[in-house]
């Protein structure tokens, strides 16, 4: 049996090579982000700021035009300009860098209820665990582009997940507000409550739908002009956000407009694909609901949202990495597999390889590689049956004070705070 002394140092030497591992993971994180993103320098929070500063010095917020290639706008409804004013008295450097910390805070808490709900590095160190899976997702291309543009998506995405992962499964009366208070700054995220009216929680959709609407109604008073512009003209303007055929662009509406054969009529196809990719999406999410996998749920939602939206950018495909850990876990080795494909692929980004240097379907594939892989987990991603101790934040088991008797302890389940 080792002595105390060799088990000390056991326990260093474990904890020194843990160190270095995630010191390794951070520097190849920084330099990821310094290889793909060194040319994004907040690119969006600059025209955030600007769009803030001409509106509060008497301009029309959406009459904006960035000086910067395609004249680029303010694109949000007006309740996100009212969230966003504070950034306008800050310099474009301590807003961004200010953006990136509170978003990597958020992605923590993302990762944080993921990994609880999936039981993901089980055996290990929730704090090893967690700040191993908050640099593995920093590198991939959804978070480093969030992260360099200063854009607000992980956010929007902590307020979902916290919402339906945390809040509903402990029966609190506020579940649905942070749905709809991220459908309030962002349409999409609108997508979620219709989740919530098919697996029929009438209190939570009646919840997100009273909270986007109290929210959107707050901006009213300061922006009347703009928001009545915005939900009668502007939000069918889609035009306004991008062009479809930008690579970046890996939406269905993306796809097809990069076919070879494309033409104007392709629209049609279009509302025919994305009908499809919803009934799927929106039918394996109320599966995974029912069958206790949340997290797959939201990951459904979120991918077939992505796939149907009129534009989707890469920044936006914030559940693609969340689901990496799903196939991972769901204990097949070619499902490892396959995670690791997802995950290169969030990564290395091949739609940034140069048009010239694949060609046919090479470089098709390459050119839509997100919104392909999205495609194949909105049929394929795996649903599993998760124990009480994966689904139940809210729940520990914990063994009765031994008694006298032989017989062995009893778990009984006490209520804890997350």
């Amino acid at each position: 049996m080792p002595s105390a002394p060799d088990q000390s140092l056991r326990r260093s030497g474990d904890a020194a090579r843990r160190a270095a591992g995630l010191a390794g993971l951070a520097v190849a994180v920084l330099a990821a982000g310094w290889a793909f993103d060194q040319h994004y320098r907040f690119f969006d929070m600059a025209i955030y700021q600007g769009a803030l500063r001409w509106w509060t010095a008497g301009g029309e917020l959406y009459g904006y035009e960035a000086p910067v290639r395609g004249r680029l706008g303010f694109t949000y409804p007006p309740f996100a300009a009212v969230v966003l004013l504070p950034v306008a008295r800050m310099s474009l450097t301590a807003a961004g860098w200010l953006n990136a910390g509170a978003s990597l805070l958020a992605l923590a808490v993302v990762l944080r209820v993921v990994i609880r709900l999936t039981a993901v590095g089980r055996g290990s160190s929730p704090g090893l665990v967690l700040t191993a899976a908050v640099l593995l997702a920093a590198a991939t291309e959804p978070v480093r582009q969030t992260l360099g543009l200063g854009q607000i998506n992980l956010y929007l995405l902590a307020l979902i997940v916290l919402d339906i992962g945390v809040l509903a499964r402990s029966g609190s009366r506020w579940a649905g507000a942070g749905v709809g208070i991220a459908t309030a700054v962002k349409l999409t995220p609108g997508l979620f409550i219709v989740y919530m009216l098919v697996t029929r929680r009438w209190r939570m959709s009646g919840m997100a739908i009273g909270a986007a609407a109290a929210a959107t109604a707050t901006a009213l008073p300061l922006a009347p002009g703009e928001s009545v512009r915005y939900f009668t003209e502007l939000l069918w303007r889609t035009e306004r956000v991008g062009t479809p055929d930008a690579v970046a662009n890996q939406a269905l509406s993306g796809l097809l407009a990069r076919l070879p054969d494309a033409t104007a009529s392709s629209s049609g196809w279009w509302l025919a694909a994305s009908a499809l990719i919803l009934a799927a999406g929106l039918c394996r999410a109320r599966r995974a609901h029912d069958a206790g996998d949340e997290v797959a749920a939201l990951t459904l939602v979120g991918l077939t949202g992505n796939l149907i939206s009129p534009i989707s950018w890469t920044h936006h495909l914030l559940f693609l990495p969340i689901a990496v850990p799903l196939l991972a876990d769901s204990g097949r080795t070619y499902r490892t597999v396959v995670a690791a494909v997802v995950y290169g692929i969030c990564v290395l980004s091949p739609i940034r390889v140069p048009g010239d240097a694949l060609q046919g379907a090479a470089g098709f594939i390459a050119g839509n590689a997100f919104v392909l892989t999205m495609i194949a987990l909105v049929f394929l991603l795996p649903i599993r049956k998760p124990s009480l101790a994966q689904t139940n934040l809210f729940v520990r088991v914990e063994p009765c004070p031994t008694s006298t008797r032989s017989s062995p302890p009893s778990a009984t389940p006490s209520v804890v705070r997350w």
